[in-house]
């Protein structure tokens, strides 16, 4: 029998992604923090996600949320916040698009050597800033070892 076709391209594997949100969680081990941590591919697809005993149940979804706005923006969740205020130009963005977005600080886009953005990280669980920080731990993990 014939080998399968890859059906779509790799930018961010499962296991590149999996050993970054797990070392990065075991650095965090000491703020008594639960995090959940998702990583998305280019495309916008969960490759992975760590949720931590304790941590809030909302987390998964606002975890993806905060990922998600990173790889459509192409920019971390944080930098965004002020154009989603009243009279800024996203104001409204959040009723023109079905899938959820969050313009809160946790999720950062994970790009390649070239510049390109091939996925995102967000984190959820804890204050903004917190999410923040471990998910550039993520990255800055996944962009050491080319997230492939």
């Amino acid at each position: 029998m014939a080998a399968l076709a890859q059906i779509s391209p790799t930018t961010i594997s499962r296991h590149a992604a999996v050993e970054a949100i797990e070392a990065a969680l075991r650095g965090a081990a000491d703020g008594g923090v639960p995090f959940t941590i998702s990583v998305l591919d280019a495309g916008g697809h969960l490759v992975a996600l760590v949720r931590e005993d304790g941590a809030a149940l909302a987390s998964i979804e606002t975890s993806q949320a905060k990922a998600r706005t990173a790889l459509y923006f192409a920019q971390p969740t944080a930098d965004l916040q002020a154009a989603v205020q009243p009279g800024a130009p996203l104001f409204t963005i959040e009723t023109s698009v079905t899938s959820q977005l969050a313009f809160v600080g946790g999720g950062i886009p994970v790009v390649d050597a070239n510049g390109t953005v091939i996925g995102a990280v967000g984190a959820g669980g804890a204050s903004p800033q917190q999410d923040h920080d471990i998910a550039a731990t993520v990255v800055g993990k996944l962009q050491g070892s080319t997230a492939r």
